[in-house]
């Protein structure tokens, strides 16, 4: 039987949601306000939003899945995760808020690559949609599962198509409604909601076993390495590349374009930096939260008589243990921040796919620049298509989260990790050296993922990143020099970045 308590907490957070979305609709009269809330994010909400977009079900879910399974070894993927976030904020944050402004006020990641290298085709920029919208796909399907398992938790009876549907809906209309500013907004609030669920879970488990000493004690007797962040849960020794691999999380962070759209709205430059340590205290304790979350509740299911054996199940104990361990209102809240998990990602990468669609390829491929009344519209009615595109992908109750946002983190920081850093850091990157290194990041994370990654235990990022980082050098040196204009701009963005 449903208890009318989540019931209540599940409908008063959506009821919040919405209303964010129906404020902002209101405030929205521009492409710019509507893609890039006008650059007008402080500094709290810049940060905050970052990560609340950053992290979706997989924070909650995922991550706390594997470690469920597999131990402490799977907590190296969380150091790689904090240090990539922290380099992030530290280096591209204010170099990519000024250069943006600076190359004709470019208020998408496509269109800044094309007007950094003046690339008067829009090559560049039409590629890099596409990669967006490929991976996108993806990513939005991985929150939809994730919402999808929420619903059918609380609401055991309903089909989890049904489940799955009714969470992409709501994120919809919202994103619909008030584009930036209402995703910025709620993502602040999600990001609070999940910082404080993602802590209160596993404290109140380890009360139930007796303490935390008592809690881990117990995960300890799983098997020899369960504990040891250096050995596998039988107690083999990790390998030097499956260190490797967890680490290279971090590098997904210079690629992400649903995080990075963030540092090109803060309102002003000078604040990044209070962004940026607001936004590690965050992603650190947020991150130490989930491995809690699967290491204490393997213990906490052990106790009750019963292990999750596949990855499916695994990613739904934080769940488990919310229903288990309070009383239905708080539960439903606790549950909520599963959704606030799922829609602060969903809207966001929703928003970015969408802007790919009106304001980089139909307005760029246009014959006739649109009023922004049309093109807003058009903005929506990509959210619709994205959404119902990786709601067919997630149609499978079965998907794991984990792999989806694997292959989809791994494709993005493959193909715009590296030009991103180019761009910003290398007078003589060239439009063909960019392109190239796109290019070579996007098919081989693709490739490795499909043909290389079982054989060699190597996460595609690596060699994706890699290869894309050398192609972009090798392309720009063989090619002609930039012209002066673009190297006239990169000066005056470096003279700018250093006096603010």
């Amino acid at each position: 039987m449903v208890d009318v308590g989540i019931v209540a907490a599940f409908i008063g957070y959506f009821v919040f949601v919405l209303l964010i979305g129906l404020y902002f609709y209101k405030k929205t009269s521009n492409i710019s306000d509507y893609m890039l809330g006008g650059r007008g994010l402080n500094p709290g909400v810049a940060a905050l939003s970052a990560q609340a977009s950053d992290m979706s079900s997989w924070l909650l879910m995922g991550l706390p899945g594997a470690l469920y399974l597999s131990g402490m070894s799977e907590m190296w993927i969380g150091v790689g995760l904090a240090i990539g976030s922290y380099c992030s904020w530290l280096v591209v944050a204010k170099r990519l808020r000024v250069y943006s402004y600076r190359v004709k006020d470019a208020i998408t990641l496509p269109e800044f690559f094309e007007n950094r290298f003046h690339d008067q085709k829009g090559v560049l920029r039409f590629v890099s949609s596409i990669v967006i919208l490929v991976f996108f796909t993806f990513y939005v399907a991985s929150g939809f599962v994730g919402g999808g398992k929420v619903f059918t938790t609380i609401f055991p009876q309903m089909p989890y198509i049904w489940a799955m549907v009714i969470c992409a809906i709501v994120v919809i209309v919202y994103t619909f409604m008030g584009g930036f500013k209402a995703v910025s907004w709620t993502d602040f609030f999600q990001g609070m909601l999940m910082l404080v669920a993602i802590l209160i879970v596993p404290m109140a488990a380890m009360g139930k076993l007796g303490g935390a000493e008592q809690a881990f004690a117990t995960a300890g007797e799983i098997s020899e390495g369960f504990l040891n962040p250096f050995t596998d849960a039988d107690g083999a020794p990790l390998s030097i590349i499956s260190v490797v691999s967890l680490l290279a999380w971090g590098l997904g962070y210079f690629g992400m374009p649903h995080i990075i759209i963030r540092y090109m709205a803060v309102k002003n430059p000078r604040t990044i930096k209070t962004s940026r340590r607001i936004a590690a205290a965050w992603i650190v304790v947020a991150l130490i939260g989930a491995i809690l979350v699967g290491i204490v509740g393997r213990a906490y299911t052990m106790n009750q008589g019963y292990v999750f054996e596949d990855k499916a199940a695994a990613e739904t104990i934080f769940l488990v243990m919310s229903t288990d361990l309070f009383v239905p209102v708080i539960a439903g809240i606790l549950l909520s921040a599963i959704l606030a998990a799922v829609m602060s990602t969903a809207d966001s990468q929703l928003l970015v796919a969408s802007s790919a669609i009106t304001n980089d390829l139909y307005i760029r491929l246009a014959k006739k620049k649109p009023s922004d009344k049309k093109a807003m519209w058009m903005g929506r009615i990509g959210v619709i298509i994205i959404a119902v595109i990786g709601a067919l992908v997630a149609s499978n109750p079965e998907a794991s989260i984990m792999d989806i946002v694997s292959f989809a983190w791994a494709g993005f920081g493959a193909s715009f990790g590296p030009i991103i850093l180019l761009a910003l850091f290398w007078k003589r990157t060239t439009k063909m050296g960019a392109l190239a290194g796109m290019a070579t990041g996007f098919v081989l994370s693709i490739v490795w993922n499909q043909l290389l990654a079982g054989p060699t235990g190597l996460y595609e990022i690596v060699p994706g990143f890699a290869a894309g980082l050398i192609v972009g050098i090798v392309v720009s040196l063989l090619g002609k020099q930039p012209d002066k204009e673009v190297e006239e701009e990169f000066e005056e963005v470096r003279k700018e970045c250093k006096e603010c």
